[in-house]
């Protein structure tokens, strides 16, 4: 199980288990890993933030000028 969450200044992490494990022993491994703030930016960036033009796909789309990229079946 992989979560994201925020952790307040109360520092309690409240993670809610699937019924299929109810009534059993289980081992828990936490790792605590900060989300560097660079990909949460990121995330949510326009094309053109990443450096795309607005018309990037209209421009490259039908453009290939070699031979077709078929599967080529050899008698």
């Amino acid at each position: 199980m992989k979560i994201k969450t925020h952790i307040g200044n109360d520092k309690i992490l409240k993670i809610q288990i699937p019924d299929e494990f109810a009534n059993e022993e289980l081992e828990i491994v936490i790792v605590f890993q900060r989300i560097a703030e660079k990909s949460l930016q990121s995330a949510s960036k326009t094309p053109e933030e990443l450096g795309y033009s607005r018309r990037f796909l209209e421009e490259v789309i039908g453009s290939w000028e070699g031979e077709p990229l078929g599967l080529k079946i050899n008698d």
